[in-house]
């Protein structure tokens, strides 16, 4: 273990995963409760269409592009969602088909897709300290955010009439969570890629689901989940010299499958 850390880009990638799998260990439980796995994952084609926009327009850095389109793109589907009659499914799938879509034609434009390829897979090895700055930042503002809202969140979650009974502007609740879900897929697309980030939002609270019965103890397992899933991925993506983002999404895969074996002496 302390060979794999003696390399500095091992040690930023540790300190990444320390920063965002918790994020993701959070964010997933009210994704998984809130049925949101589809959402989360246009987040992502969403992302992939900012990174597009953002070349097509000249933006210098990168995240700008995807930060400024993926909380927009967020918040539209959130809007459309609460005020269209159509399913929330069907709205979500035709915003996801679209960005995924206008992302692909534009990069594809001029023979410069490969120039972006490195999204849809990530290097997770190749993050920066200048990165882990940035992430430490929404790391605070997410945990702050989240301990602020998390009981508008779960009693929104739990039944929204009861919620907006209690004087809870569930729209306003909801448009928040979807912001924090944007900035959080946008800032970690780069490192974890496009085809498996919604993975991470989704396996590590499925995991801890399979064997809580109650609030809080779902809440610790899911980090718990997330954070062991993320620093035995890295270093098994070292020894192995594979991809590290899709490691971890194997581990955390290992995991809930346990845990699904084990559900029926957990839950009755």
């Amino acid at each position: 273990m302390q060979l794999v850390f003696e390399y500095e880009f091992m040690r930023n990638a540790l300190c990444a995963v320390l920063l965002v799998t918790p994020l993701f260990g959070i964010l997933s439980t009210m994704v998984v409760s809130n049925r949101m796995a589809f959402f989360s994952d246009s987040l992502g084609h969403g992302a992939f269409t900012g990174i597009a926009i953002g070349a097509l327009i000249g933006v210098d850095e990168e995240i700008f592009g995807l930060l400024g389109f993926s909380i927009l793109f967020a918040l539209l589907i959130t809007y459309i969602k609460n005020k269209s009659h159509s399913g929330a499914d069907t709205v979500i799938g035709v915003f996801s088909s679209t960005a995924i879509a206008a992302g692909l034609m534009i990069m594809s434009t001029g023979g410069q897709f490969n120039k972006f390829s490195r999204f849809l897979i990530g290097d997770l090895l190749s993050i920066s300290r200048e990165d882990l700055i940035n992430l430490s930042v929404v790391f605070v503002v997410v945990l702050i955010l989240w301990a602020v809202m998390f009981n508008r969140l779960l009693i929104s979650s739990v039944n929204k009439s009861l919620a907006r009974s209690r004087g809870i502007n569930t729209y306003a609740v909801e448009s928040i969570f979807a912001v924090m879900l944007a900035v959080v897929v946008a800032l970690s697309i780069q490192w974890v890629g496009i085809l498996i980030i919604n993975a991470l939002l989704v396996l590590p609270a499925a995991a801890a689901r399979n064997v809580t019965n109650s609030v809080k103890p779902y809440h610790i397992l899911s980090v718990a989940v997330a954070l062991s899933s993320g620093v035995v991925g890295l270093v098994l993506a070292y020894e192995l010299n594979s991809a590290a983002g899709s490691t971890i999404v194997v581990c955390s895969a290992i995991i809930y499958f346990v845990t699904l074996a084990l559900k029926p002496r957990f839950v009755k």
